[in-house]
Parts: structure tokens; C-alpha cells; sequence
């Protein structure tokens, strides 16, 4: 892959220098002076460095009339909700393209939101010894067990799911069940008119599937199944932020974190051995940012410990839940520089900028991340408004998440036109894309993303060397080690090449 050129950019500089003496204020501007500045700022963005070989420019060509007839259309996806713009985007030819293309890794996952919730429904509610109950948010919860579970706080009794089924109509319930495992409506805007409504949805999606996944038969599935999932997306990489909660067996019984890590360990290497085109997964530990610093110092401490027992499979730590309610990184300061007061490895993937909010503790989280050495930037919603820490973030070469639907659904905004990685795109700003929690935008693993930041954030100036820098940054900007990237970055260039020979047949 062609890195930006220097000695390119140095020769605009001096053209534009020696053209500088041009008088300002003219009625006939110099057309050479203009063509190098479009020249310089198509350099200066995402892929103005990557240079396509001939078959790639052809290739190239083809997107650009596919993108060109779509952008022309009187609905513009980007800008609309995507619950609303997801029947387009899926009939879209550039979707198409992009769905075959292979997208390196998916470095921003959730572990609850990895799965089609149809699975969780159709396959898990279905098992034996699944019960349900009801509680008054209008939400359900559920649970494995032999015995009749102990009932929760204001929660109907539990009811076995097998019973139940007999006695309603299976469809409709299943229906019911889905709308409680996603946030996908019909309505979005008057479902969820502002970001508290949202988030709160939101959560109890989170707290609908953990009874069912955090099963212990179940999480090994679950994990395996979105590996899939990701891998039919033309994924090979996926780097998984998990709570690793405490799994149970069916007498009740619950297992630890060390038993989590160890079957995901045992479930990734499975599924590569299955599947030789992929590359593989690591697991980014998390907890919520709701707890007090004591806690913290307590997980922390146990973050240390994993990662040295699991190196191979647990990459680094990060706090999770909306940031603008929860606790700033630095009320943490104490517990995050543990590992370095004690000369150990752990390193930080921290959710920061997630926010519109500007002036709050928590406007801070991206400064803080940096200081605290986070290898990467979760969402950086809020990057454009700190020009110190963006300059800060690009010396320090720390790549930016971008997950433009969940950005979306959550409210920070509403035309992906908008979106402040357009402008980071523009300059050149390391990021990568990836998708949050695709399950409950019921969006593909990653190609709805891309998709929306491909035709959203770059308009027409975005092209196939536009999405080749973006699908080799995952690789670059992943938690793996330089050999292990240098074997990924050559397996996902003979994929490249093979998707681009193909897409010419």
C-alpha cells in the first residue's frame, strides 16, 4: 500500500509559495495556483496518498458511476435515519460492492450486540428450561434454570417459555421479544425524541439479552455465531469490547471471568480452525463507568492480572455506558495508573468524545485518554472541538473509532453528512470504522458503516483509495503485534486483489 508522499506535498508547498506573489484581491484568479490547492487538499485526505494500480482504477471508475446515479437519487441514505434509510441501502449497488469487499477488522464491538437478535429468539428462547418474566418498563428478562427461579424485583413471576408458547400465539410473542432485543422502529424520531430516551432504550436491550447469553452453554454459541456473522461480512479481524460478566449453569452455579476469557479463547480458535480465511479476535475488557474509584482500583487490579494470564486472547481494558452520565476518566486517575506504577503492561482502548456536550467533565475524556497512553479512540464524537488533543492524538499516531450508525440512533446527529469524521476524513485523520452494536441497529457486521461513511462523509471526493486506506487502517490500528499485523496486512492484500480481479469479471 503507497504511503502519502512527502516529496509531493513539499513541491505543492513551494508552487503555492512561488505563486503567493499573485495580488490576493483579483478578478482573474490563477488557474494553476487553484488547481494546485484542489490537488493539495485531495492529497491531504484519507487515501490521497494511496496510489491504485491499473486494474484497482477500473475498478474505481465503476464505483464512482454507481455512487454518482445513487447520490443523484431524490432519497439520499446519509441523510436520513438509518431504521428509516436501511430498504435503500440494501437495494443499493454500492452496498452491493461493499458488502463483497473485504473490510479488514471490525475494531469497535460490543459483545451483547454482535449477534441478529432473530437468533437469540428463534434458536435460544426455544431451548428447554428458558423462563421469562415481565417486569413494569414493559421490558422481559430471562433466565435458564431447572427450578423455578427466584423472583426479581418488580418483575411478574417467571413463567417457563415452553408453557407460555402453548398458550399464546407464538408469532407475536417472538415479535414482542425482538422489538425488546433492538431499538429498530418504524418511527424512530417520535419513538425516541432526545438522547435520555434513547440511552435508556438502549440499555434495556443490553439487560434483555444478558439472562439468555450469559448462559454458559449459550455465550460459547453466541460468541461463535458473531464471529460468523462478522466473518460472512467479509471481516477477518474483530477486536471485542466485553464485560466478561459471571456466566451460570443451569443448577445456578456461576462461573468466573478467568472461565470467560478461557472460552473465548477456546471458541476463537475453534472458529479459526473452521475457517482459515480468518485471521482471528482478541477481547477488550470492560466495565461500567457507573462504579466508584474504589471499585475501579479493585477491576483494574484484576484487568492486570487477566491480561497476564491471557495475553494472547485479552488485549487491553475500557470503561463502557453513556458518557455523558457516567463517571470522567480522570475521577479514575488513581486506579488507571496502577499498571504503570507497578511496571505492568495494560493497555487502555478508551470510549472518549462520545458527546455534544461541550465544556463537561467528560469533554475531557478524550485529553485524558491520551495522557492515560489509550492506544485508541472510541466514537471521538467530540474531537473537532479540541484542536490541541486532535494535533495531540495524530503525533502520537491514535486512530479514532467512528461508528457513524450508532452515532446516529443515539442523536448526535442526524444527517451523516454532518458528521464531524467528514471533516477528519478531509485532513487525513487516522480512523477506522466499525459498528458498535450492529445487532440493535439490525445492521450488518460492517458494511452498513462503511457504507454510510463512505457516501455521508465523503461525498464524491471519497473513492477506492479512500476505502483502501480506511480497510488497511484496521489492521494498522488493531492491538496486534507488528509480526501479526505484518502477516494480516499480506493476507488481506491477496483478499484485496482477488476481490478487485473478481469485480472486473
Amino acid at each position: 500500500m503507497h504511503v502519502p508522499c512527502r516529496t509531493t506535498l513539499l513541491v505543492l508547498t513551494c508552487l503555492l509559495w512561488s505563486l503567493s506573489f499573485t495580488p490576493r484581491c483579483s478578478s482573474k484568479p490563477d488557474p494553476h495556483q487553484r488547481q494546485a490547492l484542489i490537488e493539495m487538499e485531495a492529497r491531504r485526505a484519507t487515501g490521497g496518498g494511496v496510489v491504485l494500480n491499473e486494474k484497482e482504477k477500473l475498478v474505481d471508475k465503476k464505483l464512482q458511476q454507481m455512487k454518482l446515479q445513487e447520490m443523484e437519487a431524490p432519497d439520499f441514505p446519509p441523510a436520513m435515519h438509518f431504521f428509516k434509510a436501511k430498504p435503500l441501502i440494501d437495494a443499493s449497488p454500492v452496498f452491493s460492492f461493499l458488502r463483497k469487499m473485504p473490510k479488514g477488522a471490525a475494531l469497535h464491538v460490543h459483545d451483547f450486540a454482535m449477534v441478529g437478535v432473530e437468533w437469540l429468539v428463534k434458536n435460544v428462547t426455544y431451548r428447554e428450561n428458558c423462563y421469562v418474566c415481565f417486569n413494569d418498563e414493559n421490558s422481559v428478562r430471562f433466565v435458564f434454570s431447572s427450578v423455578q427461579p427466584k423472583a426479581l424485583p418488580h418483575c411478574s413471576t417467571w413463567t417457563l417459555l415452553k408453557t407460555l408458547r402453548e398458550k399464546l400465539n407464538s408469532t407475536e410473542l417472538d415479535n414482542s421479544f425482538i422489538r425488546n432485543l433492538t431499538l429498530v422502529t418504524e418511527d424512530p424520531d417520535s419513538e425516541y425524541p432526545n438522547q435520555d430516551v434513547v440511552w435508556k432504550r438502549f440499555e434495556q436491550a443490553f439487560l434483555v439479552a444478558y439472562g439468555l447469553v450469559t448462559y454458559a452453554p449459550v455465550f460459547k454459541e453466541y460468541l461463535y455465531k458473531g464471529l460468523a456473522q462478522f466473518y460472512e461480512d467479509n471481516i477477518m479481524y474483530v477486536e471485542i469490547r466485553a464485560l466478561l460478566p459471571p456466566t451460570y449453569e443451569l443448577d445456578g452455579r456461576t462461573n468466573t471471568r478467568e472461565w470467560s476469557l478461557n472460552a473465548c479463547s477456546e471458541v476463537i480458535k475453534c472458529f479459526k480452525a473452521h475457517h482459515p480465511g480468518f485471521f482471528g479476535a482478541r477481547i477488550i475488557f470492560t466495565v461500567h463507568r457507573g462504579l466508584n474509584s474504589t471499585q475501579a482500583v479493585q477491576i483494574i487490579d484484576e484487568a492486570m492480572r487477566l491480561h497476564k494470564k491471557f495475553p494472547e486472547v485479552m488485549a487491553g481494558f475500557d470503561f463502557v455506558g453513556r458518557e455523558d452520565k457516567g463517571n470522567p476518566l480522570w475521577y479514575f486517575r488513581e486506579a488507571l495508573g496502577l499498571p504503570e506504577k507497578r511496571s505492568v503492561d495494560l493497555p487502555y482502548f478508551f470510549h472518549a468524545g462520545e458527546t455534544n456536550f461541550l465544556g463537561t467533565a467528560v469533554d475531557q475524556n478524550m485529553m485524558d485518554a491520551l495522557l492515560f497512553n489509550s492506544s485508541r479512540i472510541g466514537h471521538g464524537y467530540a474531537l473537532a472541538h479540541h484542536p490541541v488533543v486532535k494535533e495531540l492524538a495524530r503525533k502520537m499516531d491514535v486512530a479514532v473509532e467512528v461508528c457513524p450508525i450508532s452515532n446516529q440512533v443515539l442523536k448526535l446527529v442526524s444527517d451523516l453528512r454532518n458528521h464531524p469524521a467528514a471533516g477528519l476524513m478531509a485532513e487525513g485523520f487516522p480512523i477506522v470504522i466499525s459498528s458498535d452494536d450492529p445487532a440493535l441497529f439490525g445492521a450488518s457486521g460492517l458494511s452498513h458503516d462503511f457504507y454510510q461513511a463512505f457516501m455521508g462523509f465523503g461525498g464524491m471526493k471519497s473513492n477506492l483509495s479512500t476505502l483502501k486506506e480506511l480497510v488497511f487502517n484496521s489492521l494498522k490500528f488493531s492491538s496486534l503485534s507488528p509480526t501479526e499485523k505484518k502477516n494480516g496486512i499480506a493476507n488481506l492484500l491477496v483478499d484485496w486483489d482477488k476481490f478487485i480481479s473478481e469485480t472486473l469479471l
